[in-house]
């Protein structure tokens, strides 16, 4: 399927790239250098993300450069969607009409677009553009290293979940011989929290349960107006939760505006939790998925541990 990116890429001249809403690092990493990738093809091409770059992920070459809308507008005659199963997980309106291409690695990836890379085996949507960069013959620039790299650090969970392998570093080692810089890409990503981030995950902290291996918490709406914390504050405060010694599966409930709640999943290997968020209508990894789920939170935390219960040798 590579080859056909890369000959519908070669055929048109204006692209347009997105991710999911929330975008993570592998979404932002990968839509970045994917976009540069493209320049240096001599095409046209803008990222335009529904909820911009997180604050942690703004200190990326070219995250300056993307557009933040709730449409896409002109006269772009292709769309590529990276790491996202559809178009409505964009939140973006204007891409119905538009050709698309997926370039996804989840497990949970669907052929949604007119093509479709699909690659499961695939560690990050990262790794997926570095081979589309390296079959069309575009160099890599310190910049697009760093971006790459970045999308990869990050979707691994820092090299720690289950996949990552001695390809993995393979990769990496490319990227840092390309120019990149492991220790600033990790220092601008988990040294760069807000004092609203912290003080939520104080507040997320005080609401920890654990039953066996398997552990929880959630904030509430009030909890985040509290704190002044934004949505972006909520990524990576599941891993607190994993991080417990003896935790295999670990669950992060977020209350949203409406009432219903947003669900991070991780899982140290013994449990897919892919195929649990994927019972909510979500997705994601082996060990990194995520769902919504309608509430009263009581109601919402008894069905996502039911389907790790009914899913898990985890008891």
């Amino acid at each position: 399927m590579l080859q056909d990116v890369l000959q519908q890429i070669e055929q048109r001249d204006r692209f347009v790239l997105t991710s999911h809403a929330r975008p993570d690092g592998d979404a932002i990493g990968s839509a970045l250098a994917c976009c540069q990738v493209l320049r240096a093809m001599g095409k046209q091409a803008d990222v335009v993300l529904h909820d911009g770059v997180p604050r942690i992920y703004r200190a990326l070459p070219f995250a300056d450069q993307v557009l933040q809308a709730d449409r896409v507008l002109g006269n772009y005659e292709a769309a590529i969607i990276l790491e996202c199963d559809s178009i409505h997980r964009t939140r973006l309106e204007g891409l119905e009409d538009r050709f698309l291409i997926s370039i996804d690695h989840h497990v949970s990836g669907r052929p949604f677009a007119d093509v479709n890379w699909i690659d499961p085996k695939a560690v990050a949507t990262g790794e997926m553009v570095f081979r589309l960069a390296r079959e069309a013959g575009t160099p890599f620039s310190p910049e697009i290293a760093t971006c790459l790299y970045t999308a990869l650090m990050t979707d691994t969970g820092s090299f720690m979940f289950q996949g990552t392998n001695e390809h993995t570093f393979a990769l990496a080692r490319e990227l840092v011989l390309a120019g990149a810089d492991p220790s600033h890409c990790a220092r601008s990503i988990y040294f760069a929290h807000s004092v609203a981030k912290m003080r939520l995950l104080g507040e997320a902290l005080r609401n920890l349960n654990t039953e066996g291996n398997v552990a929880w918490t959630w904030v509430t709406q009030k909890q985040m107006e509290r704190c002044e914390a934004k949505e972006e504050d909520c990524e990576g405060l599941v891993n607190y939760v994993l991080s417990i010694g003896e935790v295999e599966v670990a669950a992060f409930f977020r209350e949203l505006p409406d009432g219903r709640f947003r669900v991070s999943l991780r899982s140290k290997g013994k449990l897919d939790v892919a195929r649990v968020a994927e019972r909510f209508g979500g997705g994601g990894h082996e060990c990194a998925g995520g769902c919504s789920v309608d509430g009263p939170l009581v109601q919402a935390i008894r069905q996502v541990l039911d389907q790790i219960r009914l899913g898990s040798s985890v008891q």
